[in-house]
């Protein structure tokens, strides 16, 4: 078994059960990629067996820190299994959930998502990778379905030396599914859409803002990077009155259109801009409208703590401007997506916005990724997604 050595002082985060082991970290020893290592402190204990990765920052991923621990097929299918019984203890209201959420489980850079009877998974890195088989076998064992489809096209691959892969795992079948998600459904392509097809963590927040719509009694709701118009249909299916949709990727828009008309909702309530969203913003600023209702859901600014300077004010800039267009009492849901941006520092920055567009609001609800997206005590870099609900006063 091959060895990694890590310099004086670089055990802790180990001790503590932290799964990733930085090159910066390492005074010596390699391996292939997706190799398995026996990881030692400076002085030769033992802390962890890991699968390398050659060509990443992040050198290495604990794979057990059990020094008896076998890493072999018999490991991988006990972690798979854990992972799919945990999701049965959650109530999701939906045919799409998250069956393995990487680090969290146990599984560093193995996504999986399940949209009714088809698996969707990304291997993300070269642990992952040199596993493949055997974790899709996993899978199928532990779900008892037929059809997996592999979605390993993001740039954490090129960060791994990978090359991108998409196509059916195992199985075949179409792409085109129907997600059932709380009292409506919406369309998807697993082999087009974002990430796995779609955005399974937003699922709460959805209800949470459908719920919300109703109780307040919200006619007019702007839904920003609106993507396949998941919030959309939540508003309507709320009793809005009209939601006004913006993105700039007209395939996703076309998307949204159909999810409205696949839940009944006449077109004429809701309109679809293929168009930036600040420009919009500002636009409507200059036209005097407003809403009652704002969702500031945006892509990832910062996807490490290296792009926060430049993201807090992208974040800034938006929540601004959604102030703006907001109605005294009206309601503003804002999230945002990126690992490099804390939640203490999501809300400095929306109190920032607040307070260059002259408006003070309660902040009514601390939201995050629903709970089949788990952040561990021992990896909170898994807790990505940050929201607040602002009620304007």
């Amino acid at each position: 078994m091959k060895t990694l050595r890590l310099r004086e002082g670089k055990e802790r985060s180990l001790l503590r059960r932290h799964p990733w082991i930085f090159e910066s970290a390492i005074a010596k020893g390699g391996a292939d990629a997706g190799e398995t290592v026996r990881v030692e402190s400076h002085a030769g204990e033992f802390l962890a067996w890991a699968a390398f990765s050659p060509e990443s920052m992040i050198r290495a991923r604990a794979w057990s820190f059990d020094e008896s621990q076998r890493i072999d097929h018999a490991l991988f299918a006990a972690k798979v299994a854990q992972s799919v019984q945990a999701r049965s203890r959650f109530d999701l209201q939906s045919d799409g959930l998250r069956l393995v959420h990487g680090e969290s489980d146990g599984l560093p850079g193995l996504v999986v998502d399940r949209y009714g009877d088809t698996l969707v998974a990304q291997f993300l890195s070269s642990g992952a990778e040199r596993w493949k088989d055997v974790l899709a076998d996993a899978l199928l064992q532990s779900t008892g379905l037929t059809r997996l489809y592999e979605r390993s096209d993001t740039s954490a691959r090129k960060l791994e030396g990978l090359l991108p892969a998409t196509g059916w795992l195992r199985g075949s079948g179409p792409t085109e599914l129907t997600l059932r998600e709380h009292d409506w459904q919406l369309g998807l392509d697993i082999a087009t859409g974002h990430k796995t097809g779609f955005y399974l963590d937003q699922r709460d927040s959805r209800k949470q803002f459908a719920q919300a719509t109703r109780r307040l009694g919200f006619e007019r709701v702007l839904n920003c990077f609106c993507y396949t118009g998941g919030f959309t249909v939540a508003a309507l299916h709320g009793g809005a009155r009209h939601v006004t949709s913006i993105d700039s990727s007209a395939p996703a828009l076309e998307r949204a259109q159909a999810n409205v008309a696949l839940n009944g909702f006449a077109p004429e309530r809701a309109d679809f801009l293929d168009a930036d969203v600040n420009a919009s913003l500002r636009q409507f600023i200059e036209q005097g409208r407003t809403f009652d209702a704002i969702v500031l859901d945006p892509p990832k600014f910062a996807p490490t703590a290296a792009h926060a300077d430049r993201a807090a004010r992208a974040y800034k800039d938006i929540n601004r401007l959604a102030f703006k267009l907001l109605e005294p009492g009206g309601v503003l849901f804002t999230f945002s997506c990126s690992g490099g941006i804390s939640a203490d520092l999501f809300h400095k920055i929306v109190a920032s916005a607040g307070i260059d567009a002259g408006v003070d609001g309660y902040i009514s609800q601390r939201l995050g990724g629903a709970p089949d997206h788990p952040m561990t005590i021992n990896f909170p870099e898994g807790e990505y997604l940050k929201g607040l609900v602002v009620m304007r006063k």
